[in-house]
């Protein structure tokens, strides 16, 4: 059996190395009958397997030089106008007119592409506004919507990594991201977290708490600011200067007295505004039936200082004014200061 064996081994021609393409022998320096191709067929299985060999090991090399790109996203040049803002956005225009935005907006322009890419994910529709051509692939911002809308406005193509998610992902995406960037106002956090809610994306506060990682306490004084009667938000200059802090004074003074509440807030909209934010918030708070003096400057201002120390100023109908200082809020340094300015300002 081994004579067999060998004597069929002998007929296998295992072809030599080929030389490097620039060092192979011309026809002329090739001697007359020879012929490098197997004459045989193991010959030619031989040849074949060899070339396989090669091609198999350049695959897996390939393969493992791709390994680093695992899990990427891909990043790509879209126009702005085929990317929407995402159902979920939750800047409220305001956060395009700051001075911020207009800062973004001019790194980009001097870069010439927003340098950190923004995040998209494919939309199934195919016309977004009617400019964009039928059948071009349309996208949804996942985070980004600053740098879109810089992107859009400056006239330039955006740069977007493009991930396929569902809405609940999309949402725990948009809101990590938003929080370790430019922080969101109460009211835009608040109205983030009440759509969200309201379209049933998270059955409770304490399922949404979880999935975005915050104390539940923080959605709930979001929601309440979210949930102020729109005459109340609109009797500030902008939604986005109503504050944390004044979310459970705002609910209380509506439980006890809403009408009195509304009141107050036609009165300062009806007056062009009463001053600061914190000036609003004292009086939509305080209980009076006293007008807004000269359609700017509250009856009642409530002036908040460092560690709880505040000071009220109160003027009556008849011009009388008083300024009331909390327990703790001025040491007898500062009431001889303050006696001091009093003496100067009544000797004018």
């Amino acid at each position: 059996m081994s004579k067999k064996l060998a004597a069929k081994a002998s007929l296998i021609q295992i072809p030599p190395p080929l030389p490097p393409a620039g060092d192979a022998p011309s026809s002329a320096e090739r001697p007359e009958g020879a012929d490098s191709r197997p004459r045989t067929a193991p010959g030619s299985m031989a040849l074949f397997m060899a070339s396989q060999s090669a091609a198999i090991k350049e695959a897996d090399e390939l393969r493992e030089r791709l390994k680093v790109f695992d899990g990427a996203t891909p990043v790509r040049m879209l126009d702005p106008q085929w990317v929407r803002p995402s159902r979920w956005a939750n800047r409220h225009e305001h956060s395009y007119a700051d001075a911020e935005f207009s800062v973004l907006k001019e790194d980009i322009a001097a870069a010439g592409v927003n340098v950190q890419p923004i995040c998209v994910r494919p939309v199934k529709t195919e016309v977004l506004n009617g400019s964009t051509p039928e059948g071009q692939p349309a996208y949804e911002v996942v985070f980004g919507h600053r740098r879109h809308r810089a992107c859009l406005e400056l006239g330039i193509q955006v740069q977007a990594m493009v991930a396929d998610l569902d809405d609940r992902t999309l949402f725990e995406t948009m809101e990590r991201e938003n929080r370790a960037r430019k922080s969101l106002s109460a009211w835009e956090q608040g109205a983030m977290y009440r759509r969200a809610l309201d379209e049933g994306l998270y059955p409770s506060q304490r399922r949404l708490a979880e999935a975005v990682g915050v104390d539940v306490s923080l959605i709930s004084k979001s929601l309440s600011i979210a949930r102020l009667p729109d005459a109340v938000v609109s009797a500030f200059s902008s939604p986005l200067d109503i504050q944390f802090r004044w979310a459970q004074p705002l609910a209380d003074a509506l439980q006890k007295d809403p009408e009195g509440v509304l009141a107050r807030a036609q009165q300062i909209r009806k007056a062009g505004g009463a001053g600061t934010a914190a000036q609003v918030f004292a009086t939509l708070v305080t209980a009076s039936s006293e007008p807004v003096l000269n359609g700017s400057t509250p009856l009642r201002k409530v002036i908040e200082g460092a560690k709880g120390k505040r000071a009220i100023v109160a003027r009556d109908s008849k011009g009388r004014v008083t300024v009331e200082f909390g327990i703790g809020a001025l040491t007898e340094s500062g009431e001889g200061q303050l006696a001091a300015f009093i003496e100067k300002l009544l000797a004018k």
